[in-house]
């Protein structure tokens, strides 16, 4: 984010390789930040042995205890920081707060090594743009969005990512907007992810009707109380879960390209090919799987929902392969 602001607001004048420094830097930085997480700094336990006290190490020891006792308690929680509480309105309370645990840790090297690699093939991509410090600015302001989207530890959170990744998309498809077919292509994604969106925020909005939190431990443990799930089904019935879960996947549906709002990505091409690389391949596309990844406990509360997601990964996996054999390179 900080790469993103020096390059959007100032990078005009700065030099071109000032501005891929920055904005490659600022990657490669947050991939040894993630690398620094998970790893963590050699410290001296209890019985004189050197540790490493990272992600790594606190997963090691809670798999240690699941193995010597035949349960731990409660999850792994990983690592976790809140910065402030960000909204606080009768029983709703929000933090700004980020987690960093095993799905997380992932899902961040995944976006910081992938990012810089193709950061740094945007160097040569794109040397001769006009536009060369925005295009960079707007790069970086995706990766940081994309990170939030992983790392937050609670809906909202999550959401700031989530707007944020298809803000970007949409000024990352029609960077070329001069072309009037490639704004259109900009256009079209942004609101066909509004629309999945719009679902995202109700199932969100159902979620905290049901359980009174936001917050992915929170949700976890109403998810797991047997007693709430054997007399009335968890959120006050499998109903509500069913409707939840499938609210929350048309959301999924519109960032991976889903049916029936995949149509905006075979016109996302029109951006620059780094952006199809890092985007529409390797990140962007995996902020739905990712969402249904960490709010697997609430699709595990409704066969009717898991029923619905797997049908519609296989539908678009078939529509998908056949529109390929009809397709045509001009």
């Amino acid at each position: 984010l900080l790469g993103a602001a020096i390059n959007l607001l100032f990078g005009r004048q700065l030099g071109r390789k000032a501005v891929h420094t920055i904005a490659v830097g600022s990657v490669g930085l947050a991939f040894v930040a993630v690398v620094f997480s998970i790893i963590g700094l050699p410290e001296t336990n209890a019985a004189g042995e050197t540790v490493w006290n990272g992600l790594w190490h606190q997963y090691k020891a809670y798999m240690a205890a699941l193995g010597e006792h035949g349960h731990a308690d409660g999850q792994f929680a990983g690592l976790s920081y809140k910065a402030w509480t960000w909204i606080e309105i009768g029983s709703l309370k929000i933090d700004l707060a980020f987690r960093f645990d095993t799905l997380t840790a992932i899902m961040t090297c995944l976006i910081t090594f992938v990012g810089t690699l193709i950061h740094i093939y945007s160097t040569g991509y794109m040397s001769e743009e006009p536009r060369y410090a925005a295009y960079f600015g707007y790069l970086n302001l995706f990766t940081g969005a994309m990170l939030i989207l992983v790392l937050g530890d609670n809906l909202p959170v999550m959401f700031i990512g989530w707007e944020g990744v298809g803000l970007c998309s949409y000024l990352l498809i029609g960077f070329w907007f001069e072309n009037t077919e490639y704004a259109n292509a900009g256009r079209k994604a942004f609101v066909v992810n509004r629309i999945g969106d719009f679902a995202f925020i109700l199932g969100v909005c159902l979620l905290f009707y049901a359980t009174g939190t936001m917050d992915f431990p929170a949700l976890k443990s109403a998810a797991s109380l047997d007693a709430v799930r054997e007399n009335v089904g968890w959120l006050g019935g499998e109903r509500v879960a069913t409707a939840a879960a499938i609210l929350l996947f048309i959301g999924a549906c519109g960032k991976s390209a889903q049916i029936p709002l995949y149509v905006w990505l075979p016109d996302a091409m029109a951006g620059p090919t780094p952006v199809s690389a890092l985007i529409h391949a390797a990140t962007m596309v995996t902020s739905g799987v990712y969402m249904i990844a960490r709010l697997s406990f609430v699709f595990a509360s409704s066969a009717t929902a898991m029923a619905v997601v797997a049908g519609i990964g296989a539908l678009t996996a078939l529509a998908a392969a056949f529109m390929a054999f009809a397709q045509t390179v001009l």
